[in-house]
């Protein structure tokens, strides 16, 4: 039984674990508090609140059924067997008939067997009238007959059910849109998100990292705070700041941030929310926006992903005048509208500025670029501490170390490994993350999961050596970073994995480590070769990315006898169709050959030199393979022991 102490720790607990979390660079970690009036805002969301029994669509279904059965008595019962008039008449002049019933156009008639027939008769013709024209007698008919004609709201049910049904319906559907913030009628309404003044608790002291982007936009921030100290200066603030960086690194954190420095509204929205399946939706919404903005001046309008609807006009497939298009010419006409005493400023971020229109990146409009680059070693301890504060991290755990493991991380990369650290650390009983955790959650965000993948005896045995043989390469290359980890468990698209993560950030790459980087990629499959003499399609992925640095040793590094000259015509990575469409080939086939060639001779030439090295370290080779058979996973220390002959 849990004693009332033990219910409030556990409250206490689960209120802990609520914390906010950062995307990038690093949040500082608050308690979630219980939400208030006037807290961070989306102004087209609304309450969820209990829905009266009459806006309920069943209700109406329910409705529909009920009138159904009214209008229809003998719907659920046999209908009789339907007969011409003509015969009808037939079997009264016969004295068949014992009873005949006339609803209306309808007659239903019960012969003295007991059998029950039905007839249609025209509109304008009473049954009667009928009889008396084919010389019949009603005393020929002993038993009832009766004329009978329904209430006047009966027939007036079909008609609602044909047409004041599906209407009150439609109303009904068009109602809930509204209340879901969807209205079918106001397609042309912004669904920017605003974060009211004074509620946006984000602030420069949040953000961990980066000082230099943080720099550049503090002068937005007095702007929007000390405006007139600029225009009596003659001074032009810009009217847009482009965030560049890749995914993750925190952009749409140091937009929050500039609001919430500034303490001025902040009005949040997604570039693909501009678009509709509907003409004109988008430049409408557009309006809005910026409209909105004004009204609540000092104000920010933050455009994410920008690149959605920012793209070169012109050069796509289906013309230059789509709904597109438009929604980008109202946002430049919008900003070259803005009043010089308007404090107004558009933030946008995109990790696709080559894909954006020259006219929107002008002097202008979007005339600052502040680019945000991946976090360097400094950087990333001040995100993990800022992640692992809160969370039980062990005494033993060296963030610094962790830090200097996570190079090419982005801070959501952090913070995703940190958590799922955490959901190790719970899954396996701990109480607290150890080191093992954040070294297998690190694993797990840049490889994948643990696959449960059945392999035979002699694929295990492939992939050791296989792994083993990236491993020994490595360690005898010039300017290598050391071995981390080596195993021959299945992850995401792989059957084992050996982790050498770089020791310090590199901003640029030397000819000699680009071609030990190759050689290391080519010796699994080397190790294949001289071990088992034959080849596998384990070895795709790496000579795939072997072959792409070659390639760009030769046409853009100028790392080969071709010299220092570029022959790609375009970024390989940055390709994409609109821009591809116009561009034509910059390089002769004889020069394309030559480049071939050379990528060629550089890929040949590292094999080779891959090859001499487990040759020479085949002892070494065998004994790494075998403790991989053994233990599956070796780890730094592992590894070293085994180089060194003491284990």
């Amino acid at each position: 039984m849990k004693t009332e102490k033990d219910e409030k720790e556990n409250h206490k607990g689960i209120k802990k674990e609520n914390q906010n979390k950062v995307q990038f660079l690093g949040k500082k970690t608050e308690t979630t508090k219980s939400k208030k009036k006037g807290n961070t805002e989306n102004t087209n969301q609304i309450p969820l609140e209990k829905i009266p029994f009459y806006k309920n669509m069943f209700f109406y279904i329910f409705l529909f059924f009920v009138l159904w059965v009214i209008a229809t008595p003998y719907a659920f019962t046999p209908t009789p067997e339907e007969k011409p008039l003509n015969e009808v008449l037939q079997l009264i002049q016969e004295e068949k008939v014992q009873n005949i019933t006339v609803i209306n156009d309808s007659i239903e008639i019960q012969l003295k067997n007991g059998t029950k027939l039905s007839t249609k008769k025209e509109s304008n013709v009473s049954f009667s009238e009928i009889l008396t024209n084919h010389n019949l007698d009603i005393s020929k008919i002993p038993g009832e007959y009766k004329v009978e004609k329904p209430p006047f709201w009966i027939e007036l049910i079909p008609t609602l059910l044909s047409f004041a049904f599906p209407i009150a319906i439609l109303i009904l559907f068009l109602s809930r849109m509204k209340n879901a913030g969807g209205d079918i009628l106001s397609f042309g309404k912004s669904r920017a998100k605003l974060f009211q003044k004074g509620k946006t608790k984000i602030t420069f002291a949040d953000v961990a990292g980066n000082e230099e982007a943080k720099r550049e936009v503090t002068e937005i921030v007095d702007f929007l705070k000390n405006a007139e100290k600029y225009r009596k200066l003659g001074a032009r603030i810009p009217k847009g700041i482009l965030l560049v960086g890749p995914a993750g690194v925190g952009k749409t954190l140091i937009a929050k941030a500039i609001a919430g420095e500034a303490n001025v509204p902040f009005y949040s929205v997604s570039g693909s929310e501009f678009m509709e399946m509907l003409v004109g939706v988008g430049s409408a919404r557009v309006r809005d926006l910026f409209a909105m903005a004004r009204a609540s001046q000092p104000s920010l309008i933050f455009i994410d992903e920008i690149d959605a609807i920012g793209r070169q006009r012109g050069m796509g497939i289906g013309g230059g005048h789509d709904e597109r298009e438009q929604t980008l010419n109202q946002i430049l006409t919008e900003m070259d509208g803005f009043d010089p005493r308007t404090n107004v400023i558009v933030i946008a971020a995109t990790n696709r500025p080559d894909m954006l229109d020259p006219a929107l990146i002008r002097a202008g409009r979007f005339d600052r670029r502040v680019t945000i680059p991946m976090p360097d070693l400094s950087d990333r301890e001040a995100i993990i501490k800022i992640h692992a504060n809160g969370k039980p991290i062990a005494k033993d755990v060296d963030l610094m170390q962790l830090a200097r493991k996570t190079v090419g991380f982005s801070g959501a990369d952090i913070e995703n490994m940190i958590n799922e650290a955490a959901i190790i650390a719970a899954r396996t009983g701990k109480t607290e993350i150890t080191e093992e955790d954040l070294e297998e959650a690190s694993i797990k965000v840049t490889l994948g999961p643990e696959r449960k993948t059945l392999q035979s005896e002699d694929e295990r045995k492939v992939t050791a050596y296989h792994e083993a043989g990236h491993a020994v390469v490595a360690t005898f290359l010039p300017e290598m970073d050391p071995v981390n980890r080596i195993s021959i468990t299945a992850r995401g698209g792989s059957l084992g994995h050996t982790n050498f993560p770089p020791e310090r950030d590199r901003y640029k790459e030397t000819k000699t480590r680009l071609q030990s980087i190759i050689a290391t990629m080519l010796g699994g499959r080397a190790a294949e070769e001289l071990v088992f003499a034959e080849y596998t399609s384990g070895a795709s992925d790496d000579i795939e990315r072997a072959t792409k640095i070659a390639r760009k040793m030769v046409t853009e590094y100028g790392m080969s006898d071709l010299g220092p000259i570029s022959f790609n015509g375009n970024d390989e990575e940055q390709i994409w169709l609109a821009k591809q469409m116009g561009e034509y080939h910059t390089v002769s086939q004889e020069t394309a050959s030559r480049v071939d060639k050379e990528v060629i001779k550089i890929v040949d030439k590292a094999y080779t030199e891959a090859k001499n090295i487990l040759i020479a370290k085949k002892q070494l080779l065998d004994s790494i393979s075998q403790k991989l058979l053994e233990q599956e996973t070796l780890t730094q220390e592992d590894f070293k022991l085994l180089v060194s002959g003491k284990m």
